[in-house]
Parts: C-alpha cells; sequence; structure tokens
C-alpha cells in the first residue's frame, strides 16, 4: 500500500497537526459529550477481530459535526461574533452551528438543501431557537454552500465550513483522541465515513502521529466518491452528478484542505476489482494502509437496518457507511477495528426507500415487464407456474392497455432466497410470455421504481 512520508516532513507540510487537535479537545470539552466506544460481538463473530463502534449518533446534536462547529465558533473574535455567522450543511453541520449559536449567543442563517430530510430541518430549529434562520435552496449541498458563501460576501458575515477549514478539521479530529484514550492501545484498523473530508482529515492527522501503527480506511457512497475522483485527478474535482440518498456524504466537490491532508499522507485509491481491501498495520516508516473506497448504497442501507434490527442504533445512511465497508476490508483475525457512527439523524419517512435499495442490494428484489396475453387465467398461470413457492408479487401495475391481444404490466417481485432468481427466470423463459428484466441503474429501472 501506501508508502507515507516520515513524521517529521509532515510537519511542515500538514495544515493542521495532533498538538491543534489536543488543543480544539480541551476546547469543546464542557460541550462534547464523550461518546461510546461500544463493542459489537455480531460484526466482530463476522469478521474475526474486535470490531468497535464509536457512537457519535450518541452526541448532543446526533452527529460529530459539532464537534468542528463550536471548535470553530467559539475561538471568533468579538467582532466576528458580532456580524454572526453563516454555513451551508446537509444537516448535521448546521445542527452543530445552530447548537453553538443559541450556546454562545450568536445570531446565524444556515442554508441546506431543498432535500434534507424534515427531521434535520426540525432538529436545526430546535437547537438553534430564535438564534438561527434556516434556509433550503438548491438540491445539493453544494448548491446550497454558493448560496451561503454569497451571504457572507454580502453582510459580512462569518462562514463556518462544514469541512474545508484547520478548525473545522481539528474539532472533527478530536474523536481520534477520544479513541486512543477508551481502548487504551493503538487500534489495528479505523473505518471513516468520507464526504467533504474534513472528519478523515482530522483523524488521520492524529493518528499517523500518535497511533502510527493504525490503518485508516476511508469510505465513500458509490454515488458521490469525491474524495475518490480528487486522489485519481490529483486535484479536487467536480463531480458532474451525485447520488444525494446518502445526503451526509453526498458532496460533488471534496475540500481542499482534506484533499492536502490525504495526498500528504498518502492515501490510496482501491479499485472494485482490488477488494476485498487487505488493510495491514503501518510501520514505523510509514508503509502500510491509508486507503479510499466506496460502498454501494444498497449495502449502506442493508448495514443500516442490521444496526437497528440487531444492535437498537438508529443510523442514518452516512451514519452506516463504516460498517457497509466491513464486507470491503479484510482485517487481521483478533485485531481491534473502529467503525465510527457518525450520525442517526434519519428521517422514519425514508424507511421504505431504505428497505428497497436494501432488498435489490441482496438480490431478493427484482423487477420485470411482463407481456401478458389478455385471455382468461393468464394471470393465475403466472402465480402457479412462474412464481416460487416462497416469492411474493409486491408490485402490479399495467403500463400499457391499448393492445387488445397483450397487455404489459411492471412486476415487482420479492424473492424468498437470492439463490431463487436464476430458477425463476428459467420458469419466466418457459412460460411463453415476453418477460424483461429491469436492471438496477438503468433508465427504465429508474423511471418505472
Amino acid at each position: 500500500m501506501s508508502n507515507m512520508p516520515e513524521l517529521a516532513d509532515l510537519k511542515a507540510a500538514l495544515p493542521l497537526d495532533a498538538r491543534e487537535i489536543d488543543a480544539a479537545a480541551a476546547r469543546i470539552s464542557d460541550v462534547i459529550e464523550a461518546t461510546p466506544l461500544q463493542f459489537s460481538a455480531r460484526l466482530s463473530a463476522a469478521t474475526g477481530a474486535k470490531v468497535y463502534l464509536k457512537r457519535e449518533d450518541l452526541q448532543v446534536v446526533r452527529s460529530f459535526k459539532l464537534r468542528g462547529a463550536y471548535n470553530l465558533i467559539v475561538q471568533l473574535t468579538d467582532e466576528e461574533r458580532a456580524s454572526g455567522v453563516v454555513c451551508a450543511s446537509a444537516g448535521n453541520h448546521a445542527q452543530g452551528v445552530a447548537f453553538a449559536c443559541r450556546t454562545m449567543g450568536i445570531s446565524g442563517r444556515i442554508y441546506v438543501p431543498t432535500n434534507t430530510p424534515r427531521q434535520k430541518r426540525d432538529r436545526i430549529r430546535a437547537h438553534g431557537g430564535t438564534f438561527v434562520e434556516l434556509i433550503a435552496t438548491g438540491e445539493t449541498y453544494d448548491a446550497a454552500a454558493a448560496a451561503a458563501a454569497a451571504d457572507a460576501r454580502r453582510t459580512g458575515a462569518v462562514m463556518v465550513p462544514p469541512f474545508d477549514d484547520p478548525r473545522t478539521a481539528a474539532g472533527q479530529g478530536t474523536i481520534a483522541a477520544e479513541i486512543l484514550d477508551q481502548l487504551g492501545e493503538q487500534p489495528g484498523t479505523v473505518i471513516v465515513p468520507v464526504g467533504g473530508g474534513g472528519l478523515i482529515a482530522g483523524i488521520a492527522t492524529y493518528l499517523h502521529e500518535r497511533s502510527p501503527s493504525t490503518a485508516i480506511v476511508g469510505v465513500e457512497p458509490s454515488g458521490a466518491a469525491s474524495m475518490t475522483a480528487a486522489l485519481v485527478a490529483g486535484a479536487p474535482v467536480t463531480l458532474p452528478e451525485i447520488d444525494p440518498f446518502v445526503d451526509g456524504t453526498a458532496v460533488r466537490r471534496i475540500g481542499d484542505l482534506p484533499f492536502e491532508v490525504m495526498s500528504a499522507l498518502g492515501a490510496d485509491v482501491v479499485s472494485h476489482g482490488s477488494l476485498p481491501l487487505v488493510a495491514e498495520p503501518r510501520s514505523g516508516a510509514g508503509a502500510g494502509t491509508f486507503a479510499m473506497i466506496h460502498a454501494d448504497e444498497g449495502a449502506v442501507c442493508t448495514a443500516l437496518l442490521e444496526l437497528y434490527q440487531n444492535e437498537g442504533i438508529i443510523a442514518e445512511p452516512s451514519g452506516a457507511l463504516s460498517v457497509a465497508a466491513l464486507e470491503l476490508v479484510k482485517v487481521r483475525p483478533d485485531s481491534t477495528v473502529v467503525c465510527l457512527i457518525s450520525g442517526g439523524n434519519n428521517d422514519v419517512s425514508r424507511y421504505g426507500e431504505i428497505l428497497e435499495r436494501s432488498l435489490v442490494h441482496l438480490g431478493l428484489k427484482h423487477y420485470f415487464l411482463v407481456d401478458f396475453p389478455q385471455e382468461p387465467g393468464a394471470l393465475r398461470r403466472f402465480l402457479g407456474e412462474v412464481l416460487g413457492p416462497d416469492d411474493d408479487i409486491t408490485l402490479f401495475e399495467y403500463v400499457k392497455r391499448n393492445n387488445r391481444e397483450i397487455g404489459a404490466a411492471l412486476v415487482g417481485i420479492e424473492l424468498g432466497s437470492a439463490a431463487g432468481l436464476p430458477a425463476l427466470l428459467e420458469r419466466m423463459a418457459d412460460s411463453g410470455m415476453n418477460v424483461e428484466q429491469l436492471e438496477p441503474g438503468s433508465p427504465a429501472y429508474r423511471y418505472l421504481t
């Protein structure tokens, strides 16, 4: 894997260091909860390692974002505080800013994308009270960020970046200091969700200096892998489009500061063709694993549902990224692995889509266009001869009825087992009906489902 630079060379190259993160930890200690490091028997049994969950979903604002926001705002001068603050956020950073504004009596304006879940909007208002104004604009974080930047230029308010500022990254890096203190040893692997990159910038900086043998793995959603794109290109790039589903990490362009840190530390990009990633410890010279991978949104949904059903953890999609990555990372047996649960601000109304994406990822949910002969018993034959005994039709909708001989229908089928798909397709072929399977990601699939 990467040959990381010597520590002495990095002190001059990096925009922050472990001493700044320790100072941030002291600065925010009266406000921040030292969140639990929870042992997971289920994930430990599945991997053969000792897996711990760092529960930032239990932070006072239900995410790690308060750490960075508070560390920045508490350092503002009296003149800057009087000017007020402004920020853009997918929701979690906004809650941190809102909490800090109310706690310190500072006025703030917060810009969020229009698709920000209602639960997050309600929590922003609850944390900020009369001190903050919430403004929804644009469909992505980047659109909200542009509006916030224009506001700051127009009004003179202080921008509070969610990731692209050393004060924000230092505050977020305090999680690494807590992990080392709670474990009492250097972990073998730490898996970190990556959106704008401030979190991994702070954590990687601290661990490289204070826990040099720890393998560090950053994980992005496949539909918004902006850090991966930047590392491949050699500079931050703007993705032409992203999947906003994993909203907390759906960022078109990685921050300049996080990219600078990741590049200086020698992070590798691991393609899906090279997975599973073997997480190797780093030696004194810095050789070892510091890598970026990305997880499919469906895998994230599966991890989220399993956290809820087994551990009773209400994670948001971004919060489940690190657990989803466990399927992609091969860790040493009996080593210590820490998965960061970055947030738990999930809207209950999203669970229908979460379940749907999980079933598709697991190979249990499939969609077909079926041309049914317009004759008595056609549907009954389909149910009796094509469908397996443990299969269910979850959707049936005629999509075209202007043909007197054939009726085309969209049929959603949930299998009893993913292994039953080949037999189902064979029975469909033998039925004499014209059947087209809709592949996930295709234009027809996105349109019809």
